[in-house]
């Protein structure tokens, strides 16, 4: 048996960070992406970035934002992978030299699975509720079932999650993680640690089959 692997992600304080790791998140993810809510600094990112133990991984989070600026902040954060949002082709995504996955946006895409084929080197998918062209963290789900029954690449199901709805995600879809922002929040960017600690309660109540 396993539970889906779970990733926080907006996070801008030292103390939400700790509590991540606290509750036992798999993964943080820092926006670095200016448009955002929860955009911070590369400096600061680096900070908090300081603060994972071991296994915990560090996640950058970005969107059509200039090449020369994301290998900057890039090279000051150090994360482990790199998370892309907007429209940006493979060939951008792989100039890093780190592995990334890439953000669906379920709102405008009929067929995952095309979708698929234009990043072959992305170590996974996430699929978030937003259209193309609009930064994600909306706190809005989208239509679950539109998942194909077969797909071959990691899934990572983001978009509208909650305590009270990831153990129902988890069941339908059986993704490899769950990634939440809004879901565990009082404010943008300022994480709640009750909900975070309900949010992991439920993801662990919900192992699936290795088969």
């Amino acid at each position: 048996m396993r539970h889906p692997r779970i990733k926080f992600c907006g996070l801008t304080r030292a103390e939400d960070v700790r509590d991540a790791v606290e509750q036992g998140a798999d993964a943080v993810g820092f926006v670095l992406t200016r448009r955002s809510r929860r955009f911070v600094e590369p400096v600061a990112a680096r900070a908090l970035r300081d603060l994972l133990p071991p296994f915990v991984s560090a996640v950058v989070l970005a969107m059509d934002d200039e090449a020369a600026w994301l290998r900057h902040a890039i090279d000051i954060v150090r994360p482990d992978l790199l998370q892309f949002h907007g429209g940006e082709e493979a060939a951008y995504c792989e100039g890093f030299g780190r592995p990334y996955i890439k953000a669906v946006p379920m709102a405008s895409t009929g067929d995952l699975a095309a979708f698929a084929t234009r990043h072959p080197q992305a170590a996974g998918f996430l699929l978030d509720s937003h259209a193309d062209g609009q930064p994600g963290g909306s706190g809005r789900t989208f239509d679950w079932s539109r998942l194909p029954a077969a797909f071959d690449r990691p899934l990572v199901l983001a978009g509208g999650l909650r305590p009270d709805n990831v153990a129902e995600a988890i069941r339908m879809l059986r993704p490899w993680a769950v990634d939440v922002s809004s879901g565990i929040e009082s404010a943008p960017g300022i994480k709640h640690p009750g909900l975070m600690r309900a949010f992991v309660a439920a993801v662990m109540a919900s192992e699936l089959p290795t088969e």
